[in-house]
């Protein structure tokens, strides 16, 4: 039953091939592809007709080769596709693995470019623009600060000058009124003695 199969399978490529060697050509090289053994082996095998039907005569010896060789070329495939698969397996597990580490680079290089665009205040991470920021705002307001305590002392100053102006004014009209007074009173004293004087006599 098996055989039969395969020689059903064969009676079915044989003419398939057969067309493919005639537009192929002849060669006097021996082709060791499965095409060739196929074509090598219809062009060893015989045929006759029984009733209308054509049939075609293969030596088994011949037949057992050429499926020896199939089969040896279909566990060659399966070698090569389980190789292949094994190695895509692995292509794929150290794609996975490089797209990991590619991942863990990438949030290192973030947390390095926020680490670098970032400074410490007061213990708290905050951008380099937010920091610019801060400190011109602190600088901007000391010297606010600056310009409004220099206004108050020279306010202070031009009234402390003129209140030691007016001190002075006021001191030297009091010596005045003094030295005035002094001299009256002195006057006004000889003037009693005077009087005192011509009392006496």
């Amino acid at each position: 039953m098996k055989h039969l199969r395969i020689l059903f399978v064969l009676a079915l490529l044989i003419p398939t091939l057969a067309i493919q060697a005639q537009e192929d050509g002849s060669s006097d090289e021996t082709d060791n592809t499965l095409r060739g053994q196929f074509e090598e082996l219809e062009r060893k095998s015989g045929n006759y007709r029984a009733n209308g039907i054509r049939y075609e005569v293969i030596k088994l010896s011949d037949l057992y080769e050429t499926k020896n060789n199939i089969f040896d070329s279909l566990d060659t495939a399966n070698k090569t596709i389980k190789d292949l698969s094994s190695t895509i397996s692995a292509n794929n597990a150290e794609i996975e693995d490089l797209n990991n580490k590619l991942q863990e680079t990438t949030n290192n290089l973030n947390a390095v470019t926020e680490e670098k665009d970032s400074i410490s205040f007061f213990g708290a991470m905050i951008s380099k623009g937010t920091y610019n920021f801060i400190l011109w705002s602190i600088i901007f307001g000391l010297l606010l600060l600056l310009l409004f305590f220099i206004y108050r002392f020279r306010n202070s100053n031009f009234l402390t000058q003129q209140a030691k102006s007016a001190l002075a004014d006021l001191e030297e009209e009091y010596q005045n009124h003094r030295r005035r007074a002094l001299e009256r009173e002195q006057k006004i004293s000889r003037q009693l003695q005077d009087e005192l004087n011509k009392q006496k006599k």
